[in-house]
């Protein structure tokens, strides 16, 4: 959550980071966190004078008595009783108003970095990168210049002409089958098994399918650790104080599977309860950065619209992600993120699948981030782009909320930490632009990379 320091000293930009948000009634927001300091402050004050007043009194006391005035004694207690009665007051209005701003606080989502793009939805976000192209024959056939490879493009002409090329390409793949009609053809997901046995959302992966996600999962993870980070294996059940921690509660509690007898919730993210393992913990500058990574079943009850959009693999209640997390220092922490980033594109390149990369606007960015990309693949199959990754810096918000802190080297004093995560990657979509972009008459042409994991270079 954001801290009372930053409120302090930069309200205007507070305000113009929620605004940027689209979060309503931010100026009253801010307004009521600062009232509600104030009245916890006075409360503070007047508890500290009673509380000096109480002590200055019961000094007095032990003279009195052995001055032998009783009746003044006993009257200086009576004073002492009322000023403790009062201090107990004090700390009841210091907890109410403590309390009441937390609650607020926790409402109140992260403020964006100023390169965050302005907008109040998807259609907004800023497409920084687009690659892989070349890679592709289609494309090579449809743009021999090269024209569509666009690196670090954000002008509308450069974007006008990737929507005019991939309009060209639409129209040249109309022959591709979506990766449900794929996966009935060569036995790889059963969609109908899955409601069969828990409703929809819940596919059954068999035989060479499942065989491709063991395979992305031991890729995915083989690239992380090659990359320094350590693997993690963490419960996919964490308790309420986690959710809160980095932000799910009380945002996000409607989507989450809870249960109800134990207090507990099924993770949406790995980022959840590996994030957590840092939760009340100060660590040495030294340690930093702290590089985890995890495999975990994900699961999200968000509902979702029928039709092409949410069929097959698009949208699932249950699926396999590899999360990479980072804790670092404020200073590193952009260093960290273009690291992270640099690292999810290396795997889309390895697998050969045309993506970009998106920087998400204020009103598309989730609750909790201050900067966030989107990498998307390309469907050759249903001519859409999937998402496949959030890669965000979350500044100091998470840590604040968790109290996730480091001791600095210079000078021993404690401060929060930045986190920092992304998945790399969620493994329904990519599946689905492997199936659909690799098909040839004879199967489905594994990835080069891919090919040691799985164990073939085709499925049949």
């Amino acid at each position: 959550m954001l801290t009372l320091k930053q409120i302090y000293d930069d309200k205007a930009r507070v305000i113009a980071g929620l605004e940027k948000k689209h979060f309503a009634g931010a100026a009253e927001a801010i307004d009521e966190v600062l009232r509600l300091d104030a009245e916890r402050k006075s409360a503070q004050q007047l508890k500290d004078a009673a509380a000096a007043e109480m002590n200055k009194i019961s000094k007095s006391i032990g003279a009195l008595m052995a001055q032998g005035k009783r009746d003044e004694a006993e009257a200086a207690k009576a004073q002492t009783g009322a000023l403790k009665a009062q201090i107990a007051e004090y700390d009841v209005k210091m907890s109410e108003a403590e309390e009441a701003q937390t609650k607020l606080l926790l409402t109140i989502p992260n403020i964006p970095y100023d390169i965050v793009p302005e907008g109040a939805s998807a259609e907004d976000n800023l497409a920084v990168t687009i690659g892989n192209w070349p890679n592709q024959p289609m494309i090579d056939a449809i743009a021999k210049d090269g024209a569509v490879a666009l690196r670090d493009w954000d002008s509308a002409t450069d974007e006008k002409i990737a929507e005019e090329k991939l309009s060209i390409l639409n129209s040249q793949l109309s022959t591709k089958l979506p990766h449900w009609d794929l996966a009935k053809k060569y036995n790889l997901i059963d969609f109908d098994l899955g409601v069969k046995i828990s409703g929809a959302g819940f596919p059954v992966y068999i035989g060479q399918g499942a065989r491709l996600q063991r395979a992305l999962i031991n890729f995915f993870l083989a690239e992380a650790n090659k990359a320094g980070y350590t693997e993690i294996m963490p419960p996919t059940v964490v308790n309420a104080a986690s959710g809160y921690g980095t932000g799910q509660l009380p945002d996000k509690e409607g989507q989450m599977y809870h249960c109800e007898v134990d207090d507990l919730y099924l993770i949406p993210t790995a980022e959840v309860p590996v994030t957590n393992i840092y939760r009340d913990v100060i660590i040495d500058e030294d340690k930093l950065p702290i590089k985890n990574c995890a495999y975990t079943e994900c699961f999200r009850r968000e509902a979702g619209s029928y039709g092409k959009d949410v069929r097959g693999l698009n949208r699932l209640h249950e699926f396999s992600k590899i999360e990479i997390v980072r804790i670092d220092t404020p200073e590193h922490s952009d260093a960290s993120h273009k690291e992270m980033l640099a690292h999810v594109e290396g795997l889309l390149k390895k697998l050969e699948l045309p993506y970009r990369i998106l920087r998400l606007s204020g009103g598309d960015m989730s609750f909790t981030a201050a900067l966030c990309y989107d990498f998307e693949v390309y469907s050759e199959a249903q001519h859409r782009w999937l998402e496949v990754s959030s890669t965000s810096n979350f500044d100091t918000y998470q840590a604040n909320r968790l109290k996730c802190r480091y001791r600095r080297a210079e000078d021993k004093k404690v401060q929060l930490c930045h986190t920092l995560n992304g998945s790399a990657l969620a493994l329904p979509r990519i599946v689905a632009a492997l199936l659909e972009n690799n098909q040839t008459p004879e199967g489905i042409r594994i990835p080069a990379a891919l090919q040691p994991f799985f164990g073939d270079d085709m499925i049949r």
